[in-house]
């Protein structure tokens, strides 16, 4: 499945539009990398775990964004759109949404 943030796909035209997907991933942070990453905001540095719990967020949500165009027959998502909140102090989340296509 091709995914992308542009609207269309140079030499794949579009021809059939199967609606908006989306996909969510919410994640808690634990008392330890809050710690570690206070200390950071401090001295400097990188959030190695905060890091990585973003990086599963987001492929946990293009990977659910991807299953429901995928139920809808589509075999593309178009205009993919990213975006990050936090709630509550420590928790992540992270939410993708597109349009699914069917595309040549």
């Amino acid at each position: 499945m091709i995914i992308t943030t542009t609207p269309s796909i140079e030499g794949r035209p579009i021809r059939e539009y199967m609606g908006i997907v989306t996909g969510e991933a919410i994640l808690g942070a634990n008392v330890f990398k809050d710690f570690g990453a206070s200390i950071r905001d401090v001295i400097g540095g990188r959030a190695a775990g905060y890091e990585k719990d973003l990086q599963k967020a987001r492929e946990t949500a293009l990977e659910e964004m991807q299953q429901i165009a995928e139920g809808l027959g589509a075999n593309a998502v178009v205009g993919v759109d990213l975006d990050y909140e936090t709630l509550k102090g420590s928790m992540l989340m992270v939410t993708a949404s597109g349009t699914a296509v069917k595309v040549d």
